[in-house]
């Protein structure tokens, strides 16, 4: 392996270090701020420490074929290092202000979306809602303005027919009778209610006897 391969090598561990440092304090401040459980960190420990090592390695297999050299440590322990005594406080206040930026656009978001969707349909509901009862007391009124006006009329076209009314009801009546008791509904429905009966009882019978 040349030199100038080992110097690449260094240098990309250098450059895996200080990357391992600020997703490290990216996920610590992110962390926080969630208010994750303290149950979970030890496993998002785990799943970071997992992740790392198969970036590093990825990097390592790019520069030397992941040949695993002394230098290699080095580089990392150097990178991690050079960061959390260059870097990390500058991360740290990135990765805060970040978090706020992105809360102050989802507050945004939510308060326009209330402003000019929720807030129109909610003044769109109480109008419509207010419109329809203003049409229904309306219909009402001239309905009983109609009923009051049309009532003389039906009272009066009472009046005219009800002397051939009464007669052609009688008439009917008069009529029906006779042909009703011809039908016998009575009597025939009786006899098909005790028939129905009969054979019940038959068919429950013979199931008993066998």
């Amino acid at each position: 392996m040349t030199l100038a391969i080992q110097w690449l090598t260094m240098g990309a561990m250098l450059l895996s270090g200080i990357g391992m440092g600020v997703v490290f304090d990216g996920y610590r401040v992110l962390s926080d701020e969630l208010k994750i459980s303290r149950w979970w960190i030890p496993v998002f420990d785990l799943l970071y420490w997992v992740a790392a090592t198969i970036i590093v390695f990825q990097v390592l297999s790019a520069s030397n074929e992941g040949e695993v050299r002394a230098y290699v440590f080095i580089g990392l322990l150097l990178g991690i290092g050079a960061y959390y005594w260059l870097f990390s406080k500058l991360v740290v206040s990135l990765v805060h202000l970040l978090i706020r930026v992105v809360r102050a656009l989802i507050q945004f978001f939510i308060k326009a979306f209330q402003v000019l969707v929720i807030k129109p349909l909610l003044l769109l509901y109480k109008l419509t809602k207010v419109l329809l009862a203003f049409l229904l007391a309306l219909t009402m009124f001239i309905l009983k303005i109609m009923v009051q006006l049309v009532r003389p009329f039906g009272l009066l076209l009472w009046w005219m027919i009800r002397p051939l009314v009464r007669p052609l009801v009688n008439w009917t009546l008069s009529w029906g009778r006779p042909l009703i008791g011809k039908l016998k509904i009575k009597e025939r429905s009786a006899g098909a209610i005790t028939r129905a009966k009969n054979l019940w009882q038959r068919v429950f019978k013979r199931k008993s006897d066998g």
